[in-house]
């Protein structure tokens, strides 16, 4: 009996100090991201998923940074590594965390990264996509916030590209920036990211 309360008290002890490391890890990745360091961040995500393979969470960031960073390079070469790197992580947390919206809008937004790169010859094979994701996504959590604001900026670029008007879709960024005031993240670590975008696009709506 003896015997059976040091193991547990052990494995009680490790699990303790496992989720402390995890913590203090996400919080120094966020640092550095926050600092203007994505690329050691990323790094430090990547390490982090390493060491959580049943949480989709770093892999999920060190995805994102990559996708960011990706916007407004010219470079074909590097742009393609990069996206390549981010399609690798999101296909990992995918595994982990199946029919995620969170991740779903992370994988349209992979997409639009080379849509954005080269309109012309990634539009036509990826825009259904793109479409299909958020449609999915919408689904399964209508009231989430990234969401509903990552359809409508989709929605909103690709009126402005083929010249249309792009008013409609500010109502949707009403509704996105009413949802972003509700929001709750699961843990601190979840996925809370895109108000400030919101505004920004709602000041565009203004004009």
């Amino acid at each position: 009996m003896k015997n059976i309360i040091i193991i547990v008290s052990l494995l009680i002890a490790t699990t303790i100090s496992a989720q402390g490391n995890y913590e203090k890890g996400m919080q120094k990745a966020f640092e550095l991201w926050g600092s203007n360091n994505p690329t050691e961040a990323s790094n430090l995500f990547e390490r982090i998923a390493k060491a959580e393979p049943d949480n989709w969470l770093p892999a999920y960031y060190a995805a994102q940074i990559n996708i960011l960073k990706s916007f407004g390079l010219r470079d074909e070469e590097k742009l393609s590594a990069q996206l390549k790197k981010a399609q690798n992580l999101i296909n990992d947390a995918t595994a982990i965390s199946k029919n995620n919206p969170e991740i779903m809008v992370l994988q349209a937004l992979l997409h639009t990264a080379w849509v954005a790169y080269d309109g012309a010859t990634y539009g036509m094979t990826l825009s259904g996509k793109i479409i299909e994701l958020y449609a999915k996504a919408e689904v399964i959590a209508p009231e989430n916030p990234r969401v509903v604001s990552s359809k409508a900026e989709w929605n909103m670029n690709s009126a402005k590209y083929f010249g249309q008007d792009t008013a409609p879709f500010c109502k949707d960024l009403d509704k996105a920036l009413e949802l972003f005031t509700n929001f709750k993240p699961e843990t601190p670590f979840h996925p809370n990211w895109g108000k400030d975008r919101v505004e920004q696009l709602l000041e565009s709506c203004k004009k």
